[in-house]
C-alpha cells in the first residue's frame, strides 16, 4: 500500500510529519478490518481503505500524479470482484 505518486525523503520529514503520515496510513489499514468485523465484504473493504485515502489530504492517491518523463500525469485505477471475476477501471 502507498499514498500515491512521488517520493517523500524521510530526511526530508521532521518527527511530526512523519507521525502524520503513518498516522493517516495506520488510519487506511483500520477501515478495512473495521468493515469487515461488521460483515462487509473483501470488495467493500479494500474500496473503503483506498477512497479513505482518496479522500486524506496527506495523500495524492487518486488525485494526481508526478510527471513522467514526457511531461504528462498518466493515472489509472482498477478493482476487481475475483469471487465473481468482474472488474471495471
Amino acid at each position: 500500500m502507498h499514498g500515491g505518486a512521488g517520493v517523500i525523503e524521510r530526511a526530508q520529514m521532521d518527527a511530526a510529519t512523519e507521525a502524520a503520515h503513518r498516522g493517516a496510513m495506520d488510519a487506511a489499514l483500520d477501515r478495512g478490518p473495521a468493515l469487515l468485523a461488521r460483515g462487509g465484504s473483501s470488495l467493500d473493504a479494500m474500496e473503503a481503505v483506498i477512497t479513505g485515502m482518496e479522500n486524506d489530504l496527506l495523500f495524492n492517491a487518486g488525485r494526481g500524479a508526478v510527471f513522467t518523463a514526457e511531461g504528462r500525469n498518466e493515472l489509472d485505477a482498477f478493482i476487481m470482484d475475483g469471487a465473481r471475476l468482474k472488474a471495471g477501471a
